[in-house]
């Protein structure tokens, strides 16, 4: 797998860097946790301040392209980012009996 960062711009209101990148990959799509993993490793960042919007792919490519966004700190993301991006790609927790 491999990430290319084709726009990484600051956006000081929110507190926040906004990435687009490219992804290479072989076999399937990579999942989520791990790119977020190489994207943390890549710039440098913790991955409890990520945030992975999307990654699109074309049927039968091995091209994606997607969007990140790193905050300056957990609670800012917390306080913008929606819940459900949060918990996206989270291992799920297991039903108490």
């Amino acid at each position: 797998m491999e990430i290319n960062i084709t726009s990484n711009t600051r956006n000081e209101l929110l507190h926040r860097k906004e990435i687009e990148f490219t992804l290479t990959f072989e076999g399937a799509t990579p999942s989520r946790k791990q790119i977020i993993g190489k994207l943390g490793a890549l710039l440098n960042a913790s991955e409890e301040t990520m945030v992975l919007d999307s990654i699109k792919t074309q049927y039968g490519s091995h091209i994606g392209k997607g969007l990140a966004r790193i905050y300056d700190s957990n609670e800012e993301r917390s306080r913008t980012e929606r819940e459900f991006l949060i918990t996206r790609g989270q291992p799920k927790a297991e039903a108490e009996e």
